[in-house]
């Protein structure tokens, strides 16, 4: 089955160029909807573009994340080489998002501009948010503005759901593929007795993957079963100059792996999750004078994230609560000043419980962990006053400061500076400097690690602290009548203090630890896009990261991370708009492998680096008036790290080890869909 979705993957691939046509509209042209007679041309945006202010960042709009099958948000950036998504381990499914080669704890996640997935819900949050629930997502490198806070370390990402003011209709999404997963999705909105200013909005998601699939036949399955449900309802309402925004969302998730039923007949190693959250939000804004755009708003979310989670024998239950709010102003004095202040209040428990049933167990197995239970508070009121110089958009110029004070870790500043300057209109630069800190909770957020046979250590740990400076430069370069888009930025992060997972020091533990030396990021890239013609876009990046951290006294290289990233795209749409072909080409860098040990042959348990690798993904996408067809595959080169599971052969010692994981665990994979739009809704 795999090599016919591999030669299938490549027939795609390789008819893209014969089946090249020319569009009507450039897709970076601006229109306004016409209509004539029974037919209907609609302007298109472009999918993706930049931020317009000082911040680095891209725009991505619904129609670039539907270029891929884009069931959740962790499978949302097949496309963009900034960002890769990678599985933590290879047997819960957790996924972690790497930026400027760092984990994606140093990424700050928000939906809607509020901090969202913290704590425990971090490995698995990326899977809360289905695809086709998002209108559009906002990706930035470096420190960002400090209205959202003082955690955006490397970067955030902030995701825009479809809205309940949007033209009403009705949407669904089925989607299926060849290993066993099912997902439907829906999101549907009514202006309430046609009241455009009263509106509300049900978004729904269910999904299954139900198959125990092991293809490089260790034993384990290659991903977890997984039923979700996922419910949301939103509201809007707007009356004179007050807009209301608000919803409440309900999540319930199940997850089981382990080894196969015919792996072990006795005794099987499993892991099961079960996770049930919830949360709740809103945002109140005021406009007190439209001239100015002189505003106040108020706005927060809370939430609660239960997790009981077993892996083997050792159990693992979590209940964790959220509460943020933040009061903003912002006013233009005049075109060229803008201030914005405002304060804020964040507030993290975590009540936790770890614990080995007084079960027998075998005798190699070693005295992996106490009985632990704990309980993990912190309250962080804050306030912030940020200053803005706009000249025509030409020269802008943003410095921000926030002072916080937690009630663990104490005062603590955080200034940020960011600078456009547009010399040419082929030319801009942007420069970003600032500070970041971060509280870390260890074991919720890295509860993954529990899968591991390894003695897990915890110390007690400080709060996490960086510097980040970059720059950027953007090129748009005429060539005939199209545009040559040329991207180019550089980004050092230098920490002071960190929370570090050392693999290396001692192959029987695993350290969650405090940084005793020095750890810093270097990331370069470089990217590029042009139209070969009218419906063809190419786009081509390349990124070289160099993640040193000191690991028991020595300055190391990060295990687990590649050195770079190659990427080459290809999108065609044809004249009419009725088909779609996109193509996606990676070429993942080697990298080092944590600190191995000699076994009783005195051979070495695992290879002390892995070699380069490369992914093909593609999809063909047919549209019609009210819905679209899509098929694709991912993975189509078939690459499977090997051995995934070190010592999978005895699960219940301390040799086990499924958390050091580089690249795909499962092998190529194909899966169909359609798209159904009753309504006016895009």
């Amino acid at each position: 089955m795999n090599k016919i979705i591999y030669l299938a993957g490549l027939t795609l691939l390789s008819v893209l160029p014969a089946t090249a046509q020319n569009t009507v509209v450039d897709s970076t042209a601006t229109l306004k909807d016409q209509t004539l007679s029974d037919v209907t041309v609609t302007a298109r945006k472009a999918s993706v573009r930049s931020l317009s202010g000082a911040i680095n960042g891209k725009d991505i709009l619904r129609d670039e994340l539907f270029k891929a099958a884009c069931c959740n948000l962790g499978e949302s950036f097949v496309n963009n080489a900034s960002v890769d998504v990678n599985y933590s381990d290879a047997t819960t499914g957790a996924k972690q998002i790497k930026l400027l080669g760092l984990s994606g704890t140093y990424v700050q996640m928000l939906t809607e501009n509020l901090p969202n997935f913290r704590g425990a819900a971090l490995p698995y949050g990326l899977g809360y948010v289905p695809g086709s629930w998002m209108k559009s997502m906002q990706v930035s490198k470096g420190n960002t503005s400090v209205k959202n806070g003082y955690e955006a370390m490397t970067g955030q990402i902030n995701v825009e759901y479809v809205k309940p003011e949007d033209p009403t209709g009705l949407s669904v999404n089925l989607y299926g593929n060849t290993v066993g997963r099912f997902e439907a999705n829906a999101d549907g909105n009514i202006h309430i007795n046609g009241n455009k200013n009263l509106s509300t909005e049900i978004l729904a998601h269910y999904e299954n993957n139900w198959l125990h699939h092991d293809g490089n036949g260790d034993g384990f399955q290659d991903a977890p079963k997984v039923r979700q449900y996922n419910l949301q309802n939103r509201w809007f309402w707007k009356k004179g100059d007050y807009i209301l925004h608000a919803g409440l969302s309900l999540l319930k998730e199940d997850r089981v792996s382990g080894q196969t039923p015919h792996a072990a007949a006795t005794n099987p190693y499993r892991i099961d999750i079960g996770t049930d959250r919830y949360e709740a939000y809103m945002k109140h804004a005021f406009v007190l004078n439209q001239e100015h755009a002189t505003n106040i708003a108020l706005m927060g979310n809370v939430s609660m994230h239960k997790q009981q989670a077993q892996y083997g024998i050792k159990q693992y239950d979590v209940n964790e609560k959220n509460a943020y709010a933040s009061l903003m102003f912002e006013t233009n004095f005049t075109d060229e000043h803008n201030l914005s202040a405002g304060l804020s209040l964040n507030h993290d428990y975590l009540h936790q419980t770890l614990t080995l049933p007084a079960t027998a167990v075998p005798s190699d197995y070693g005295n992996i962990y106490p009985l632990t239970r704990g309980i993990e508070s912190e309250t962080t009121p804050g306030a912030y006053v940020q200053y803005t110089y706009n000249l025509h958009s030409r020269f802008i110029a943003m410095a921000g400061l926030r002072v916080d004070h937690s009630n663990v870790y104490g005062t603590f500043f955080t200034p940020r500076f960011h600078l456009k300057w547009v010399p040419a209109d082929f030319l801009t630069l942007r420069l970003s400097a600032g500070k970041g800190y971060r509280s870390p909770h260890a074991l919720a957020e890295n509860n993954y690690l529990m899968a591991s046979g390894r003695r897990l250590i915890i110390d007690k740990l400080d709060q996490e602290a960086a510097w980040n400076y970059g720059a950027s430069l953007n090129f748009n370069i005429p060539i005939g009548n199209k545009m040559l888009k040329i991207n180019t930025d550089y980004y050092y992060t230098h920490f002071l203090s960190q929370m570090l997972i050392d693999y290396d020091s001692n192959p029987q533990e695993l350290h969650i630890t405090n940084l005793n030396g020095k750890s810093f990021s270097h990331t370069f890239q470089i990217e590029a896009s042009y139209p070969l013609f009218k419906g063809l876009e190419l786009g081509a990046a390349y990124r070289y990261n160099l993640v040193k951290a000191t690991y028991g006294g020595k300055l190391m290289w990060k295990p687990l991370q590649s050195r770079y990233k190659g990427l080459l795209t290809l999108s065609y749409k044809t004249p009419l708009g009725l088909w779609q072909f996109d193509a996606t080409a990676a070429l993942n860098g080697g990298g080092r492998m944590p600190e191995s040990y000699t076994l009783a042959s005195g051979e070495r348990s695992w290879a002390g680096s892995y070699k380069a690798y490369g992914q093909l993904s593609g999809q063909v996408t047919r549209y019609f008036r009210h819905f679209s067809l899509y098929i694709g595959g991912e993975n189509l080169t078939n690459y499977k790290q090997k051995n995934p599971i070190i010592g999978y052969q005895n699960p219940w010692a301390n040799s086990f080890e499924p958390t050091m994981v580089y690249g795909p665990v499962e092998g190529a994979m194909a899966y169909v869909g359609i798209r159904l739009n009753l309504g006016k809704r895009q």
